[in-house]
């Protein structure tokens, strides 16, 4: 149970905690498979609750997709930070890939395959999709002006390679065995010698 449970906290603070509970709850399980009431249960506070915070489940798990990206983004806005310090892509806080914790990918993958029929959901991951990438696309394109990436690769077509990498990871972490022992690590590496030029 949630440590908020019982406490009356502030309505932004519950929203947060309900999204953090929500979290978890996806990220274990599916869209399809997870309710309001499980929700609820996690985050310590009765449905009613979620309800008075989220119209529906749809909105609830719009929420974690935002709030995952958030995550990534200041994943990704550290790396960006360290490669600009140390000025080689190699040297980069340990290279752990920000796919380490593939969430937000595992929940594009939930919205496309499990509610695929919303069209909410549809038009919703659309315009994420879109903005993760063309923030992605911006941080490469910032980096190239640094030096940290060679000037001829394409920003726009790296971003694109670095969402499809996300997606492989949640597929590898899902299903097991889709990729051998060391392949995403080489995967990264190749990646990172690409994008240096070296």
């Amino acid at each position: 149970m949630s440590q908020t449970a019982g406490a009356r906290l502030p309505a932004a603070e519950r929203r947060s905690a309900i999204v953090a509970a929500a979290l978890e709850v996806f990220a274990s399980g599916s869209y399809a498979g997870s309710t309001t009431a499980e929700i609820a249960r996690a985050a310590g506070v009765s449905e009613p609750i979620i309800y008075r915070h989220f119209p529906s489940k749809r909105d609830v798990w719009c929420a974690c997709v935002e709030q995952a990206w958030v995550q990534l983004q200041e994943t990704l806005d550290r790396k960006a930070t360290s490669l600009r310090r140390q000025g080689a892509l190699d040297d980069v806080a340990g290279n752990r890939s920000p796919w380490a914790d593939p969430l937000l990918p595992t929940l594009w993958i939930q919205g496309l395959t499990e509610a695929a029929e919303d069209e909410e959901i549809q038009r919703f991951l659309r315009a994420h999709v879109r903005e993760v990438h063309d923030y992605v696309a911006a941080g490469f394109a910032r980096l190239q002006g640094d030096g940290a990436i060679a000037p001829d690769r394409d920003a726009d077509a790296e971003a694109w390679i670095l969402l499809a990498g996300g997606l492989l990871r949640s597929f590898a972490d899902r299903l097991g065995g889709v990729v051998r022992p060391g392949e995403l690590a080489a995967i990264g590496r190749e990646r990172r010698r690409w994008l240096t030029g070296g």
